[in-house]
């Protein structure tokens, strides 16, 4: 779809009615802070232009109609009453989990009809999901009038994909999708989602952020993100605290000496540091951010990737040369970003160096027999909101 007007019109087509809105939540890039938010730690995550739009319509049958201009294949037709977790139905999992998640809650949502597109990349770890999931609950919380705020609408999205489709995420992806503001990015605590927007103005200092799709699709359901989420328990009950956020940087080497002494699993001790260090990582970004010190933050990226690659051991070979051959020709820094196992990376390069930096990477892919990965600005876009009629 390249406008509303046409959504509109096809979803006419497709439903012989008109729908009562369309909506849009975009995807995202996480600047620092990886694997963090289910230890209720510290992201960083910004919002894209790309995003996912829904145009719905209510229903007062109980039907829920759901169909993607995306995805080969027809309407995918179920009822409120019957949504099951863990029964499937592909992409249409994530908005129908919302609705599940809103019934479970306790709101009444008595049917939809709803049709969506998307601009995200799908399997590039910019979080085309969460997408899905904040676009959905958005509409039907206008159209419903069920009085949720952007954070509320963000955990219902977590729950549904937690719940519903089964991956345990955390909740930064939907609250980037739901709250991030144009300009800035969002210093998220996820463990209280309280949250502070951080003027993110790199063309002011000269600099660009780029993201790298390695176009290598990556899937979280897979038990990979299960296993890490698992062994940060894990990590947290040997210490005798909450979660891995109780544990002060000031004290990580004590604590992995303690953790290699009570004979931890090896992986446990890793992730243990790499959780750890990723939320001082935030905090450093942030404190430089603050005192215009932009430039001064690539450095701490690509310190954030080799804690990825080496301790929480998410990355794969494309995205490890994207930030071997960005940084070589001349970045400030970069990093991959969301769960790994491929998915993109960012690079954080001076303006004039834009070209150059993007060049250099796609040789290096070209070199390495891999397929040409999409590079693409990373600009500070508004979140989840409802575009037509205006809100």
């Amino acid at each position: 779809m390249t406008d509303n007007a046409e959504l509109t019109a096809s979803f006419t087509e497709l439903y012989g009615t008109a729908p009562e809105g369309i909506w849009a939540a975009p995807g995202r890039v996480n600047l620092i802070g990886e694997y963090t938010d289910f230890n209720d730690g510290f992201v960083m995550p910004l919002a894209l232009p790309h995003a996912a739009r829904a145009a719905v319509a209510r229903r007062t049958d109980g039907q829920l109609r759901l169909h993607s201009t995306d995805v080969p294949g027809g309407v995918v037709s179920l009822r409120v009453d019957e949504l099951t977790p863990h029964s499937g139905h592909g992409w249409a999992a994530y908005p129908a989990g919302v609705v599940w998640a809103l019934t479970e809650a306790g709101h009444t949502v008595t049917g939809a009809d709803i049709q969506l597109t998307s601009t995200v990349p799908v399997g590039a770890g910019l979080s085309s999901s969460a997408a899905l999931e904040v676009v959905t609950a958005l509409a039907l919380n206008d159209l419903f009038q069920l009085g949720l705020s952007a954070p509320e609408i963000a955990v219902l999205g977590q729950r549904a994909e937690n719940a519903f489709v089964g991956v345990p995420c955390g909740v930064m992806d939907q609250m980037a999708s739901a709250c991030c503001t144009e300009g800035h990015a969002l210093h998220l605590d996820t463990r209280d989602l309280t949250l502070r927007q951080v003027p993110f103005d790199l063309a002011a200092h000269g600099l660009k952020l780029l993201v790298v799709d390695t176009r290598v699709k990556h899937a979280l359901g897979d038990g990979a993100y299960a296993e890490r989420r698992a062994g940060c328990e894990a990590g947290a009950r040997a210490l005798g605290i909450g979660s891995l956020r109780d544990l002060p940087y000031e004290g990580l080497d004590a604590a992995l000496e303690t953790l290699a002494a009570a004979g931890e699993d090896e992986s446990v001790v890793r992730y243990v540091r790499h959780v750890v260090s990723d939320n001082h990582r935030v905090e450093q970004v942030i404190a430089l951010l603050d005192a215009g010190e932009v430039r001064a933050a690539g450095p701490v990226l690509t310190e954030g990737h080799v804690s990825l690659r080496d301790d929480l051991r998410v990355s794969c070979p494309e995205l490890d040369l994207v930030v071997s051959a960005a940084n070589e020709a001349g970045a400030l820094g970069a990093r991959m970003t969301g769960g790994g196992f491929g998915g993109s990376a960012i690079v954080l390069v001076e303006e004039a160096m834009e070209d150059t930096v993007a060049k250099a990477v796609s040789e290096a892919f070209t070199a390495a027999g891999h397929a040409a990965p999409g590079v693409f600005p990373a600009v500070p876009s508004a979140g989840g909101r409802r575009i037509a009629p205006a809100a």
